[in-house]
């Protein structure tokens, strides 16, 4: 059985650290830049959209930065570097530059992205129409998560490390299904607006004719 040091090194400690001071930013964010009567169901948006898009232009960003033009980031050297080589402990692919992830990592950091900053500026602003775009937002975010793992899944699993509970549970189990529980209420939510105002005005346009 592994040591308790071999299971969470500082490394380890760090980059969750790095993690959560991320989710505190967003939180911050959320509680300067939104009223404070707004809807609770608005404002866990504002910081998951937030802590999103952070995660994608600084942990991705850096991922692909060191992952194109013949780099790896395994061969790479760097404060960023290292909490990028902590992950591909769980998932080698990311320590190679795996064409699969660093495909989908582009669309991510370059699209999902700015689509996350946008959606929280129609936030800002009681926008409605950010309700589309937090759908496609949101199966943008599943289809990747499913890209990224399913083709590993069909071929073995061979570049996961699941020997390690902090691996297996904590960086591949719990850090990648948040991003698919939190996207399908996302799409949930705003499918109850988007179809409740749909109806509205259907049931509006209906009584005129009567």
């Amino acid at each position: 059985m592994s040591s308790l040091d071999q299971i969470f090194t500082l490394t380890s400690a760090l980059s969750l650290a790095g993690v959560a001071s991320v989710g505190l930013v967003a939180t911050a964010a959320a509680n300067t830049l939104l009223p404070k009567n707004a809807r609770w169901q608005d404002r866990f948006t504002f910081i998951w959209l937030a802590f999103d898009a952070m995660i994608h232009f600084s942990f991705e960003g850096s991922f692909l930065y060191f992952s194109t033009f013949g780099r790896t980031v395994n061969t790479s050297t760097g404060v960023l570097v290292e909490a990028l080589k902590e992950y591909t402990l769980a998932d080698a692919r990311w320590g190679t530059a795996d064409p699969t992830v660093v495909s989908l990592e582009i669309l991510t950091v370059l699209g999902v992205g700015p689509i996350c900053c946008y959606v929280l500026y129609q936030i800002i602003k009681n926008d409605p129409a950010r309700h589309y775009w937090i759908i496609v937002l949101s199966l943008s975010e599943l289809y990747g998560g499913w890209m990224t793992f399913c083709p590993e899944w069909l071929t073995g699993s061979a570049s996961l490390d699941i020997s390690n509970p902090l691996y297996l549970w904590v960086y591949l189990v719990f850090m990648n299904s948040i991003w698919v529980v939190i996207p399908v209420w996302l799409m949930w939510d705003s499918y109850g607006h988007i179809a409740g105002s749909l109806r509205l005005t259907q049931v509006d346009a209906q009584s005129k004719k009567d």
